[in-house]
């Protein structure tokens, strides 16, 4: 397994202890207020809205934070018009990027996309230039003891997850879309600790570079991740364990 997963669990503690909360709490109150709006706000009935509640709640966000986004959702108080759209884009070296925004201004988060990438050498993708190397999948990351990991991963293989991968007690369990809420439900009921779950993009095949190319990768994914209205990029670049033990979060 590649330090792939790993760097996304570091990406993953650091927004949590970021001192940039503010930032974080915006895009984790976006994401909430979208899933409210287009599921209603019952927690049981909206796995999307459940899915952001437990990424707010994981994010330390405050209750009253999380009951204001809900209701913004539902319309019970006022909010500004949110937009969710994909965009696809190139970085250095033909690495393909998904980005997944929310925003309430177009023009801004287009404009800010694309100087990121400018600078750093990449470029946007015309619709459909990049989404068809991805495959839309469930994820549920599960952080236990090695001795604990195998016997995870039968129960997550026993109710109905499609690969599980281990690596020194880093568990990801891979789903169907569909099944995420199934599967979830049923490691949940097993007492699986279960650290994050969520629809991901997950590349047909990744590209191999070497640590420098590698590392100017994963830069220019943390800047365009630091933008507000960004609340995800997925790329296809392999992320070997020696660019991993250099690369040093901004």
């Amino acid at each position: 397994m590649s330090g792939h997963s790993k760097w996304s669990t570091i990406k993953r503690q650091k927004a949590a202890s970021d001192a940039r909360k503010g930032q974080l709490f915006t895009k984790l109150s976006r994401e909430i207020i979208l899933a409210a709006r287009q599921g209603g706000g019952d927690l049981e009935a909206n796995f999307r809205l459940r899915l952001a509640v437990d990424k707010a709640r994981a994010a330390n966000m405050p209750k009253d934070s999380i009951e204001r986004a809900i209701k913004r959702g539902t319309g019970e108080l006022k909010e500004a018009a949110l937009e969710e759209m994909i965009f696809e884009a190139y970085a250095p070296h033909g690495v393909a990027l998904i980005l997944s925004v929310l925003t309430d201004n177009r023009n801004r988060a287009v404009a800010d996309i694309r100087r990121i990438l400018t600078r750093a050498g990449g470029n946007m993708g015309e619709t459909g230039s990049v989404t068809w190397l991805f495959d839309q999948k469930g994820l549920i990351i599960s952080e236990s003891s090695p001795a604990q990991a195998e016997d995870f991963a039968l129960l997550a293989i026993d109710a109905g997850a499609e690969d599980v991968r281990i690596d020194d007690g880093l568990i990801e369990v891979y789903t169907s879309p569909s099944d995420l809420p199934r599967v979830k439900e049923s490691l949940e009921k097993a007492q699986v600790p279960i650290s994050s779950a969520e629809l991901t993009r997950q590349p047909k095949t990744r590209i191999q570079l070497g640590v420098n190319e590698t590392l100017e990768n994963m830069q220019l994914i943390e800047f365009l991740e630091g933008l507000e209205d960004v609340q995800q990029v997925w790329s296809n670049i392999e992320i070997p364990d020696e660019a991993l033990e250099k690369y040093q979060p901004a």
